[in-house]
């Protein structure tokens, strides 16, 4: 039985070949660290009368190379999403086109005129990029690029309303993935909320009654993840704002979702709030955009000036990477394209006989290497807190192996690499290729429990 004497020192353990090609590999400082731990793990094992076999080194390095090997791959990693969530959140949101990874690339190699004026041959400002794509899009005066969507609203706030109050409506007051609370980022900001109405029912009324000298804005929220249905109302956009600039107050909309195509079913767009005469629009570009990470703020002029200018404005900031990707993704919208190249669009585009031609495909390869795989009907879901409620109509592909609960199916799906996030429907795990690249189908129909 192994003992704490029989395990090599670690420098003994260094001078191994397998040793010798890890720290080759991964650097001898990991590769140390990696066999101290191994090596404490194991003692820890001999303490509780649990090590196994004789050769207590070769356990060692075997153990320190599993976790190098894992660190290599790291915790972010690429993953196949057969949930049918198209904006998931918790996978990364929106996957970047092939124009978007071609311009990150670009720019990514060397130095790029991230703050620099080719004209002027002086130092520019990044605030600057992407502004011309989006307003020639949406009709928006300017635009401005930040982190996210909940960066966006906090820069509006802080720079328009603080210490002032916000109307709202108590529809309105939502919480989004991650405990994000409107109510939080507004007092984070230094604005004061000011409720009108009820949950269900909010009136113009309310708003011209709250609307007074101490009104630094109105605010209008997309509920995001909800619906509310049955006894409501709610006033036309165009409605608040004529009241609210009757009484000289911005409305400044949170539309979130991101959507600027005019033949989207699912989303109003920022075209349509610009055109109300929201003074101020805040959307994803990770959404339905399909963009990389950012909030877009969109508006009159005067008023983003007033946002490029604040201080927070340079915590809040993108690097030349996001404004690439973003740039690439605008440039198919601007080019009518975008339904064929940007993928959330293509997913969500993509007939359902299409889906269902793929998934057939695919049950027949893997009925033939020994899997139970049938084609039902399903729904796939638009995602990211956008089109709460909606559905896509899609097929889907049931998996299922005799003697495997749903369960260990899906646990084993997550196990492979690059690992398959299924989801379990009526007790059986099921594949919506709708959210798989058709690169992938071929990587599914090689799926085998013996690998």
């Amino acid at each position: 039985m192994a003992d704490f004497r029989r395990i090599p020192s670690i420098d003994q353990l260094l001078r191994r070949p397998e040793a010798v090609a890890l720290a080759a590999a991964h650097g001898h400082d990991a590769t140390r660290t990696a066999l101290r731990d191994a090596a404490a793990a194991l003692r820890d094992a001999i303490a509780t009368g649990q090590a196994p076999g004789d050769a207590p080194g070769d356990a060692v390095v075997a153990a320190a190379a599993r976790a190098l090997a894992a660190a290599e791959v790291g915790s972010l990693r690429p993953v196949v999403n057969a949930t049918g969530v198209v904006i998931h959140t918790n996978l990364g949101r929106a996957p970047l086109g092939a124009r978007a990874l071609t311009r990150v690339a670009e720019v990514a190699r060397g130095y790029a005129t991230l703050e620099y004026d080719l004209a002027a041959g002086r130092r520019g400002s990044r605030s600057v990029h992407a502004e011309g794509l989006l307003t020639s899009l949406t009709g928006a005066e300017a635009a401005v690029v930040v982190n996210n969507n909940a960066a966006a609203m906090m820069l509006v706030l802080a720079a328009l309303a603080r210490g002032r109050e916000v109307l709202i409506s108590r529809g309105q007051l939502v919480e989004i993935g991650g405990g994000f609370r409107v109510p939080d980022i507004m007092a984070q900001s230094g604005a004061m909320l000011r409720e009108v109405g009820t949950t269900n029912r909010t009136r113009l009324s309310d708003y011209t009654a709250a609307l007074g000298p101490a009104t630094a804005l109105v605010l209008l929220v997309h509920p995001s993840n909800f619906r509310i249905e049955g006894f409501t109302e709610r006033p036309a956009t165009a409605d608040v704002v004529a009241a609210a600039h009757a009484a000289g107050v911005p409305v400044v909309e949170d539309l979130g979702s991101g959507n600027v195509d005019p033949t989207s079913p699912w989303e109003p767009t920022v075209q349509a709030s610009i055109a109300a005469g929201v003074d101020l629009v805040a959307v994803s570009g990770d959404k339905m955009l399909g963009g990389p990470q950012a909030g877009i703020i969109l508006g009159r002029k005067a008023l983003v000036d007033r946002l490029r200018s604040h201080p927070l404005m340079r915590a809040l900031r993108v690097d030349k990477l996001t404004y690439a990707a973003l740039d690439g993704t605008l440039l198919e919208h601007r080019a009518g394209t975008a339904h064929d190249t940007v993928p959330v669009l293509r997913m969500l585009h993509a007939p359902a006989a299409a889906i269902a031609a793929r998934a057939a495909a695919l049950a027949t390869r893997l009925t033939a290497a020994g899997w139970t795989a049938t084609v039902v009907d399903g729904a796939s879901a638009v995602g990211g807190g956008s089109a709460p409620g909606v559905t896509v109509p899609t097929a889907l592909v049931r998996l299922a192996r005799e003697g495997w609960s749903a369960d260990h199916l899906e646990q084993w799906l997550r196990t492979i690499d690059p690992p398959v996030i299924a989801r379990i429907q009526d007790d059986a795990v099921v594949l919506d290729l709708r959210t798989v690249d058709p690169a992938d189908d071929r990587y599914l129909s090689t799926l085998s429990a013996d690998r």
